[in-house]
């Protein structure tokens, strides 16, 4: 698609942010607090397969580890025609950094606070999204983030794995997905504790 047309689907992702985040509470099916975006959106204008953006829900670290779909996030992909559109969604929690080895320097572009943020849009227009965004981490504030990430990777893969084996309710194949998303998250965490490792999006 071309860069006008990506950057107008990012525009459309927040706009549906904010559109959700003005419902009242008790039909917000998620609590989304910010929208980032990152990777090649980033860089300098020119034709993109897609798009990518970081949401950040109100919920504890411990429910949203690395590649898993928190609960009611498909609904509220669903509902906002975000599953529809040409902008992959990671899902984060807004009670940890944003930033991972995989989502670097990302640009803050609606928060639940401040709105839609349009010098953000601007800059990403204009091909200035990556020195608008957020600053590096240090070496040493990379390798804490990625222990914790780590931690929280680990947990939910031991989770999945005692679910898989005793949970009856669930059927298999939803079992055996989260199963493979939790391996896939952990999998991707660990390889990503150097910072060497870390993918830089431009």
């Amino acid at each position: 698609m071309k860069w006008s047309t990506a950057v107008g689907h990012v525009r459309r992702l927040a706009e549906q942010c904010a559109e959700m985040a003005d419902l009242p509470t008790h039909l917000q099916t998620l609590r989304v607090e910010q929208m980032w975006v990152f990777g090649d959106i980033l860089g300098p204008p020119r034709d993109l397969d897609w798009a990518s953006a970081a949401l950040c829900a109100d919920l504890p670290v411990e429910e949203v580890p690395w590649l898993v779909r928190p609960s009611r996030s498909e609904l509220w992909a669903d509902l906002t025609r975000a599953s529809k559109n040409p902008v992959g969604v990671w899902w984060r929690s807004v009670h940890a950094p944003v930033w991972n080895h995989r989502i670097v320097g990302p640009l803050l572009v609606w928060d639940r606070a401040h709105g839609i943020r349009d010098d953000a849009l601007t800059a990403l227009r204009e091909g200035r999204g990556a020195a608008a965004g957020a600053a590096l981490p240090t070496e040493g504030e990379y390798v804490a983030r990625m222990d914790d990430a780590l931690h929280v990777s680990l947990a939910e893969l031991r989770r999945r794995t005692r679910e898989y084996d005793t949970e009856r309710t669930t059927r298999l194949g939803a079992r055996a997905d989260a199963l493979y998303t939790a391996a896939e998250g952990y999998l991707t965490v660990l390889d990503g504790q150097s910072p060497d490792a870390a993918h830089h999006p431009v």
